[in-house]
């Protein structure tokens, strides 16, 4: 830029030193110049640019320092923080690992107590079909009992009449050898608890009824509920 403009400079005045010069070499000296000063200008204006492209930089560069700086502390401060929130990890894992036995132990008690139920219910269910097909042969037993009590056409019509319907329910009340029932017939005829059932199997033979209060096995309000619906023998 400077030697350009320097050789326009040393052109203008060497024409001026020569005195006349002819119009073509002055129309040239002048065409340099122009040149010279269009060269100028454009060299000034990269100038310009350039001067804004390195102040662009450095505002880029003090930008992404700031930022390398957040970045770095914040590596740092996940770094310092990594060893405690592995160790929160662990101890919440091994809390749910210790949880998750607990729960499939009480899933496992839940499922053996639900068998059993299912076992009793199955107890249950057979006990009442066969309480029910006893019943229903008592009631046979009962049904021909009374009709063999009815008088045939040829007998005088001042017999005695036929026992009443009502007593036909004291024919089919029993009661329940607590000698020989088992723990299930106990719970379901008499409606006791199981562990007053085994009780009462566990503590057998009996000679009087009395021994139930007497060797502890129920209570005296227990005894005196079932005490006219069982019996020591056949």
């Amino acid at each position: 830029m400077k030697l350009a403009w320097m050789a326009a400079v040393v052109m203008i005045g060497a024409v001026s030193m020569a005195g006349c010069v002819s119009q073509g070499k002055y129309n040239e000296a002048v065409g340099d110049v122009d040149s010279a000063r269009s060269e100028l200008e454009k060299l000034r204006t990269q100038k310009n640019s350039l001067e804004q492209q390195v102040k662009t930089l450095k505002e880029l560069n003090s930008k992404f320092g700031n930022e390398a700086q957040v970045a770095h502390d914040e590596l740092e401060r996940i770094e310092h923080g990594r060893d405690k929130e592995r160790a929160s990890a662990e101890s919440r894992i091994k809390e749910l690992e210790d949880r998750f036995r607990q729960f499939a132990l009480q899933n496992r008690a839940v499922h053996e107590e639900y068998e059993d139920v299912k076992r009793h219910n199955q107890t249950l269910k057979s006990l009442v079909a066969r309480y029910q097909k006893e019943l229903k042969d008592q009631s046979r037993s009962a049904a021909g009992t009374l009709e063999s009590t009815v008088p045939t056409p040829n007998a005088p019509s001042v017999a005695a009449p036929a026992p009443p319907v009502t007593n036909a329910p004291q024919v089919l009340s029993s009661s329940m050898n607590i000698n020989t029932a088992s723990v299930g017939d106990i719970v379901l005829v008499l409606g006791l608890p199981k562990d007053v059932a085994d009780r009462i199997v566990a503590n057998r033979p009996y000679r009087v009824k009395g021994e139930l209060v007497a060797k502890h096995v129920v209570t005296k309000d227990i005894f005196d509920m079932i005490k006219d619906r069982i019996s020591l023998g056949p």
